[in-house]
């Protein structure tokens, strides 16, 4: 069983990262066009900077970098779909909502708060020309960071729901308290990052902040419902096969 989940999470993966590239490729390339434009008419206007560098061979062109866009987003879709398999063999009537489709839309939906909603609040994605190259390792570990406070929020709060025995309401509470108290403690006490150069538009790089988020809102909510819908399925198939698997007499 824990190799037929895995099989459908790696080809749900990447379908779904496809589809997350297909919406990056539309929304997000014309932000980042936009970006690298002003970073070279930044770099133009340097002193002591030669004009010449300007019709240098970038090492990757656009172009490609373009197409390798979805190769990236396949390769992460699967990636995380191999990964979420497993977890989420491991959950199936452990955790969760007892139908498959339930246990799958909850597991993905925690997955993108932990992993990318959590970190994403205090460390937003950068466009080309925003950011020091030279804090490029810290900030990458403070993001990791983040992503481990919201994966440890997400398991106190099922922690705290299954002890909590007072009703629905009071369990629903007190998950969202256990949850959010690591979470909002981290974003008060970790560093602040702003390298946003002077003069950079902010209407570009909101539109690139929220295409990015957009993006993984995509891949996780497709990945999501593929993921439910197929195991719906196949569970209702397996439910089916004795009632007419039994032969009469």
């Amino acid at each position: 069983m824990v190799r037929t989940l895995l099989v459908r999470g790696l080809l749900l993966g990447l379908l779904a990262g496809l589809i997350a590239g297909g919406f990056a490729f539309a929304f997000g390339e014309p932000q980042v066009d936009s970006a690298i434009a002003l970073e070279q008419a930044h770099a133009a206007q340097e002193p002591g900077h030669d004009h010449g560098d300007l019709g240098e061979e970038e090492l990757v062109s656009r172009p490609g970098q373009k197409a390798g866009l979805f190769l990236a987003t396949g390769l992460y879709g699967l990636a995380v779909g191999g990964v979420f398999a497993l977890v989420y063999a491991g959950l199936r009537g452990r955790v969760g909502p007892r139908s498959e489709g339930g246990l799958a839309l909850a597991a993905a939906g925690s997955a993108f708060g932990a992993m990318i909603l959590v970190p994403f609040v205090k460390y937003p994605a950068n466009p080309p020309a925003v950011g020091d190259p030279e804090t490029i390792n810290s900030r990458t570990a403070l993001y990791f960071v983040m992503i481990l406070v919201g994966l440890a929020a997400i398991a106190i709060a099922v922690a705290t729901a299954r002890r909590v025995t007072a009703g629905p309401w009071a369990r629903w509470v007190a998950a969202g308290v256990a949850y959010l108290v690591p979470v909002v403690a981290a974003w008060l006490l970790l560093p602040t990052v702003d390298e946003v150069p002077e003069g950079f538009p902010a209407t570009l790089l909101w539109q690139f902040r929220l295409v990015s988020l957009g993006t993984q809102l995509v891949f996780w909510t497709a990945f999501g419902v593929l993921f439910g819908w197929v195991s719906d399925r196949a569970a209702r198939r397996a439910a089916a096969v004795p009632a007419t698997a039994v032969s009469p007499g």
